[in-house]
């Protein structure tokens, strides 16, 4: 367990997931482990980590119920071997008759936590893209999630999520100082907005954001951006991971919260307001 509360170091991992869950299991190993030996405290891997996949059929063979899937087990000793707490940004798991995007976060002593569903799914029509119906696949979920880590509250969502600020509002407001994002941008969205909402998303609450990716080419053919960022409550971005594979690693005073919030107290003004009807 980490002693100091204050400061700490974050990795995040950048990979290129697809179809087999064996390879993708074994790039997240290899960066998860690279990560730790660089000091990190708490390592972050992307959405999809184990599968990027939204064919249905596809999907429901590959896959197995969270009592019986292997990976989140291992993952789960990864991090008590390392002594850190590691956020697997999301396993695909049978849920019915469609999947769970579930995010599982892991402590130093090998415990799962908790694990978050992805409440908002990628059902767009994007131009110079495609159409993506993550609820072909997907189920969405139903309930945000907090957890508590050595240095505060730590609030849970995955990239679609993004876009809806009322989710981050409501997990700073129960407390939460820092946001998790593991993402699976499209490169065309993420140049258009990946920056800009991260940032918005640090300001609005004065919280530290933490936004693991998917980057590059992938054999289903999406394509996406990377620039995996750490984001203080102040808006700066602390690091950037670029267009390619590998870890980022950031210094973080969660002192900074504080101050961010201090300066512009706006958790404590929101207000409620009714639309004047004409």
């Amino acid at each position: 367990m980490v002693e100091n509360r204050q400061k700490f170091k974050v990795g995040l991992v950048q990979m290129t997931s697809d179809d087999v869950i064996a390879d993708n299991f074994l790039m997240a190993e290899t960066l998860i482990r690279d990560a730790a030996s660089k000091g990190a405290d708490f390592v972050l891997t992307p959405e999809m980590t184990t599968l990027l996949d939204f064919g249905t059929k596809q999907v429901m063979e590959k896959i197995s119920v969270e009592e019986d899937d292997t990976s989140w087990r291992y993952f789960a000793s990864l991090a008590k071997e390392l002594e850190i707490w590691l956020l697997i940004g999301s396993i695909a798991i049978k849920n019915g008759d469609k999947a769970a995007n579930r995010c599982f976060l892991f402590s130093p002593e090998g415990e799962k936590c908790v694990t978050y569903d992805k409440i908002h799914m990628f059902d767009v029509d994007i131009p110079g893209d495609k159409a993506y119906r993550e609820s072909n696949a997907y189920q969405a979920g139903q309930e945000a999630v907090i957890a508590q880590l050595p240095w505060g509250k730590v609030g849970l969502s995955i990239c679609y999520d993004l876009r809806f600020p009322y989710l981050y509002r409501m997990l700073s407001k129960a407390g939460a100082t820092m946001l998790t994002v593991p993402s699976a941008f499209t490169y065309v969205t993420g140049k258009a907005h990946w920056h800009t909402l991260l940032k918005a998303r640090a300001i609005e609450n004065g919280a530290y954001v933490f936004a693991p990716a998917q980057v590059g080419e992938h054999k289903n053919g999406r394509k996406t951006y990377g620039h995996s960022l750490v984001i203080d409550p102040w808006g700066e971005v602390v690091c950037d991971g670029g267009d390619g594979v590998g870890v980022s690693i950031a210094e973080i005073d969660i002192g900074k919260v504080d101050e961010a919030r201090n300066r512009i107290a706006s958790l404590t003004h929101d207000q409620k307001v009714v639309i004047k009807k004409t």
